[in-house]
């Protein structure tokens, strides 16, 4: 069992905890992954942080501190399995859909652009901008001829999601940002599971907010997911990401759904978005306007690129942040781009959003933390210290499990933090209100 671990240390202090708290954490097992980027010892830090959070938020509810709590092991081999969970699952014995023809790397007239054309709307976005049919041959033709960051551009413009591969490194961003609010949440009382009774409005979509609420869900909260009705989600998505939660649709546009919404919000104890920066506040559903109207809500956002810079309010994913922030780049062969070798951005930055939520209620709530997947690929590239080799002999058939759900019956991986009560249920089809304490 290996000790103390610097990522581990480093993550944890970005959280505002102290940093030789983080000793209390110990890892065990094999897994992992070999590559240029230390990616093993980001995804076991970020699952590491967020048990010492869940455990220092349990001891705080039966009145002690985290130094109160016992340590916290995790298993490598379930932070790897848990990493790649969308690799891992499978729907009455289908494996999903994860990438569409139109989504990856294409050359261009200069380079590499990355493309992302997994919904619907952001496909017919992108053969919009190029004025092409929808099939690869033509959409390879027409970048051909651009250069990279005109293609970037005019996607952009049209709404679409296209991203210049970069050769360097973007701009050193933080992991995470707080604000402290005025107020105090609830007192949580002494519970079996640390977030027990805890109430998450979960307003986020894909993996890296999903995987944050699936984690609180598996360690206690009610957590209900509100998706407007004319946005849908992918199936596979949500059979992977919607353990831990229950899904109803909510449309703001009318006056009864905005009155659902306020009554859920009244009741909250936490709101996780993940909607780039503008698109909530134009609802007056933004976190600082969401603390100043609750001051003791616990408020976490994420969005792809930042949340200040010129390209705060663009749209983006893990594999499109690893193009436009110099890790794909880092991470090719013989001129052509590559990836890392799970979606790390995603289900690190998941982890350790569901930490700050954890850490913010067990100093008492009135908080708003800000989380970025370029702020996790700042960490990554710049500061996250390379460990020891792991040991020999992953497998991860150990970290799967079976369950009934919504979609059918389910292959997953399981949590590193135990079991979830149930499968999803089906995407939108549960009802918009909080299960009684």
């Amino acid at each position: 069992m290996r000790s103390f671990d610097g990522a581990t240390g480093q993550a944890w202090a970005a959280l505002g905890g102290v940093a030789d708290e983080a000793e209390r954490v110990r890892y065990r097992g094999a897994g992992g992954w070999e590559g240029s980027l230390p990616v093993r010892e980001l995804a076991r830090a970020c699952v590491g942080v967020c048990g010492l959070a869940a455990a220092e938020l349990g001891a705080v509810r039966a009145g002690g501190t985290v130094r109160d709590a016992e340590p916290v092991v995790v298993d490598e081999g379930a932070v790897a399995t848990a990493f790649v969970s969308e690799r891992h699952l499978r729907v009455d014995g289908r494996a999903p859909v994860s990438f569409a023809p139109l989504s990856g790397f294409w050359r261009t007239a200069d380079g590499w652009v990355r493309t992302h054309a997994n919904y619907p709307h952001h496909e017919a976005a992108l053969v919009r901008a190029l004025g092409v049919p929808g099939t690869p041959e033509a959409v390879r033709g027409a970048l051909a001829a651009r250069s990279a960051v005109e293609v970037q551009e005019l996607v952009c413009a049209e709404g679409g999601l296209a991203v210049a591969v970069a050769r360097e490194y973007g701009e050193p961003l933080p992991l995470v940002e707080t604000v402290r609010g005025a107020g105090r949440g609830r007192v949580l009382e002494p519970a079996a599971l640390p977030a027990a009774g805890v109430r998450v409005l979960d307003l986020t979509r894909v993996i890296a907010g999903p995987v944050a609420t699936r984690t609180l869900g598996v360690l206690g909260a009610d957590v209900l997911r509100i998706d407007p009705p004319g946005l849908p989600e992918s199936d596979d998505a949500y059979a992977d990401t919607g353990f831990g939660k229950r899904s109803a649709l909510l449309d703001l546009a009318r006056a009864d759904g905005r009155a659902v919404l306020e009554g859920l919000l009244g009741e909250a104890d936490v709101v996780v978005s993940g909607y780039r920066p503008g698109a909530l506040e134009r609802l007056g559903l933004g976190g600082g306007e969401l603390l100043a109207r609750w001051p003791g809500l616990v408020v976490a956002e994420l969005c792809a690129w930042g949340w200040n810079g010129p390209w705060a309010g663009r749209r983006g994913f893990d594999s499109l942040v690893q193009a436009g922030y110099g890790i794909a780049a880092a991470c090719g062969e013989d001129g052509r781009p590559g990836v890392l070798p799970a979606q790390a951005l995603d289900h690190g930055t998941g982890y350790l959003m569901a930490a700050g939520v954890l850490r913010a209620l067990a100093e008492g709530g009135g908080r708003l933390l800000r989380f970025s997947l370029a702020g996790t690929a700042s960490w990554l590239v710049r500061d996250v210290p390379r460990g020891e080799g792991g040991a020999a002999g992953y497998t991860a058939e150990p970290w799967l499990r079976e369950a009934v759900s919504g979609y059918g019956v389910l292959r997953h991986a399981a949590s590193p933090f135990g079991e979830w009560e149930r499968g999803p249920s089906r995407w939108g089809t549960d009802t918009a209100e909080w299960l009684r304490r």
